[in-house]
């Protein structure tokens, strides 16, 4: 690996272990992620995905084994994970908007009180965002007043107002209904072709073909089988994966 380039890794999980009580939810992950790669995590509900998501920024601490965001380790507490946290952009399933501040408001909250960004600068930058994900007319409206697609955006665009290195999203359409689905992917796949590195946790099948550079597969808290779309869909090794995606593609 070089130091500098695409080659370095940005997240590294090594021998990451998890226990809620006596459930093992991580089982020894070995994970790395390159900057501007696109990780879809799929599996079966209850598999770890989420508390996977979860532990690259420290929304979750893990019992054993080391996680490392651009060649340093997480930190526990103070300053540091404050400056992960703005690093690591996250997309939820519930969107997390302040009801009561404009979607403008929503979108500058971040930059201005963390990064000490100028109003009027994060206003502007806030309103370029909102019209990228197809929502600036919305700017002056309150959450209440939109559709969950539209809260959504969002919550895309407020992470992207931080100028993260990467964005993790655990299932993002999920809470949607079907039809608000696509405008939320279609703002995620305009993301990962513009280089974003991403790791998505997602049951959105389509996405994971079209817009993933890796698909990992996990299932009772471990990876069983990580591979590209393409080889995975068409290909998968694992009677694991097989049996998920009888279940899932024959819908």
């Amino acid at each position: 690996m070089t130091e500098n380039g695409a080659a370095t890794p940005l997240v590294v999980l090594a021998d990451v272990n998890k226990h809620f009580g006596n459930l093992h939810v991580l089982r020894d992950i070995n994970l790395t992620i390159s900057r501007g790669e696109v990780l879809v995590v799929i599996g079966p509900s209850g598999g770890g995905k989420s508390t996977l998501c979860r532990a690259i920024n420290r929304l979750e601490t893990i019992d054993g084994g080391t996680i490392t965001f651009d060649g340093q380790p997480l930190a526990a507490e103070g300053k540091t994970l404050a400056k992960l946290r703005s690093e690591v952009g996250m997309v939820f399933q519930s969107f997390n908007l302040f009801a009561h501040k404009t979607i403008l408001e929503n979108v500058t909250l971040g930059p201005i009180k963390v990064r000490g960004i100028a109003k009027a600068e994060a206003e502007r930058r806030g309103m370029e965002l909102l019209e990228r994900v197809g929502i600036g007319a919305q700017a002056s409206k309150y959450p209440a007043q939109l559709s969950g697609g539209q809260q959504q955006r969002v919550a895309i665009a407020r992470a992207l107002a931080m100028d993260p290195k990467m964005i993790l999203f655990d299932e993002p359409t999920s809470a949607l209904d079907p039809e608000m689905v696509q405008e939320v992917l279609d703002v995620m796949i305009g993301l990962a072709q513009e280089g974003m590195t991403m790791m998505v946790v997602t049951h959105e099948m389509g996405f994971a073909r079209r817009a993933a550079n890796r698909v990992v597969f996990m299932a009772e808290g471990q990876i069983v089988e990580e591979n590209t779309p393409e080889e995975f869909f068409t290909n998968a090794r694992t009677d694991r994966a097989k049996d998920f995606l009888s279940k899932i593609l024959t819908h």
